[in-house]
């Protein structure tokens, strides 16, 4: 996966495996590692608890078991799905929950590491499953009605929301500055560390981040200084990509179709004020292929789309790879 993960763990770093990719945070005090340790591993495994669409004993498959009656959920899963919402409202539907057993019909029904791992079919049967439609979904402060056969996928958002989540956690109870990655998705909080030498970082209240973005040895990358309390998103073509069927799919459907989207772009990379809003950003932008940079531009955020030839496109504020040196990524205006 693309970002920081790919890089040395140092003081003040720690890094491991969960939710199929790599769980990564820096804290500004090394002194606070432990404790910020602790904090993440309690917060992602109550996440996975309350979202994840192959544990059996999940809040999402008790949803699922209702039948499409209302059911009182945890506070952790009415955020979850209220995020997932959002995320569908801000992409006109781009970025769509109900999306579940149309990923499952494609083979990712299991944890990522299994689907790339097994061979044939494994006994998977295609079944008929309601179109996508996340306006379906009601949530009424904890109580939730999910039509009868529909499977909500958090993935993406789920994430998101969760590095959002942590970030805070541990800038408030640690009291220190944190960047937590999970995947390609990035949140801050708190105060950067002291930037060391000269860099675009000393002009910056509250300093940057260093972050590579790069989704694999052989792809186009940069290094970038994400401001203290931004966030970042890549979505991917290419990272999660398998064979089904004798074709080759990835994890970022096209809700309308049921099928993955066009490998327009092989990633995005999105930076905004939390990693929610980046990670809607970068996964539409992968749905939506040619039209994606027009709409990008038109929200103001600053993003870098890496075409299917490998050629690098950046938009708003996104430094100039020309350069070959570091730059600052700005922060994104909000979206409406």
């Amino acid at each position: 996966m693309p970002l920081v993960e790919t890089l040395p763990v140092g003081a003040g770093c720690a890094q491991w495996d969960a939710w199929g990719t790599q769980a990564r945070i820096v804290v500004a005090d090394p002194a606070r590692l432990d404790a910020a340790v602790e904090l993440v591993r309690d917060e992602l495994a109550a996440v996975e608890a309350a979202c994840s669409r192959f544990r059996p004993d999940s809040e999402v498959h008790a949803v699922i078991r209702a039948g499409g009656e209302p059911i009182r959920v945890s506070e952790r899963l009415a955020a979850l799905v209220s995020a997932a919402l959002y995320a569908a409202k801000q992409s006109d539907g781009d970025v769509d929950p109900t999306i579940g057993l149309a990923v499952c019909a494609l083979g990712y029904d299991r944890d990522f590491s299994e689907v790339v791992n097994r061979v044939g079919h494994d006994g998977l049967r295609m079944q008929a499953f309601p179109a996508a439609d996340w306006r379906a979904v009601r949530l009424a402060g904890r109580e939730l009605t999910v039509p009868a056969g529909v499977l909500l996928d958090l993935g993406a958002t789920a994430k998101a929301w969760a590095a959002d989540r942590c970030a805070a956690l541990v800038a408030y109870q640690c009291r220190t500055g944190v960047l937590v990655a999970l995947g390609g998705d990035i949140a801050t909080a708190g105060p950067a560390p002291e930037p060391d030498g000269e860099s675009p970082a000393d002009s910056l209240r509250g300093g940057a981040w260093r972050v590579r973005v790069q989704d694999g040895p052989r792809e186009p990358g940069c290094t970038i200084m994400l401001p203290a309390g931004a966030a970042l998103a890549t979505s991917s073509t290419i990272a999660r990509a398998w064979q089904w069927r004798g074709r080759n799919v990835h994890h970022i459907l096209d809700p309308r179709t049921g099928n993955a989207a066009p490998p327009v772009w092989r990633t995005a990379s999105v930076a905004a004020y939390n990693c929610v809003e980046a990670n809607t950003l970068s996964t539409a932008a992968i749905v939506r292929g040619t039209a994606a940079p027009r709409w990008i531009a038109s929200l103001g955020a600053p993003a870098r789309l890496v075409a299917a030839d490998g050629r690098v496109r950046t938009l708003g504020t996104w430094p100039d790879e020309s350069t070959g040196t570091d730059a600052v990524a700005g922060q994104t205006e909000r979206a409406a």
